[in-house]
């Protein structure tokens, strides 16, 4: 299990390596909290939010990575593990962050047809036995 402050780090680290274009109006950054969020749509709190894109009126645009969901859904996993998820869930609110300044709404619409997908008890797409969705990641 990775503390917060080496989920900060890393987070950093990521931050750091990605290209300065893709902060173009990302005037909030990327936040970390130690928040464990569950999803409104969870039928029984096993839909966890692991990060967010915001795009506030008063706030502006930035990115919340939620420590305490990523607690919940990898516990004790290694530090690979972790790392794995924290760069896939950071890079997929990049990609939300991308298509919003364009226009486009392409992983925001596979985000919805995953949720459908759960709600409706039905496979998830894209899955391998050890990675959960993006965006919205079920507790087994």
């Amino acid at each position: 299990m990775m503390t917060i402050d080496e989920v900060q780090d890393y987070l950093e680290e990521l931050a750091e390596g990605l290209p300065a274009e893709l902060y173009n109006e990302l005037n909030g950054g990327i936040l970390l909290l130690p928040d464990t969020l569950i999803s409104e749509e969870a039928v029984d709190d096993d839909l966890f939010v692991l990060g967010e894109y915001c795009n506030d009126y008063v706030m502006g645009r930035y990115i919340v990575i939620y420590y305490g969901s990523f607690c919940e859904l990898f516990g004790n996993d290694s530090n690979r593990v972790w790392k794995r998820e924290l760069r896939e869930t950071l890079y997929h609110e990049f990609v939300h962050h991308i298509e919003g300044l364009a226009g486009e709404r392409g992983l925001e619409i596979q985000d919805e047809e995953e949720l459908y997908r759960y709600l409706h008890h039905l496979p998830m797409r894209n899955l391998t036995p050890r990675r959960p969705t993006k965006k919205l990641r079920g507790k087994s």
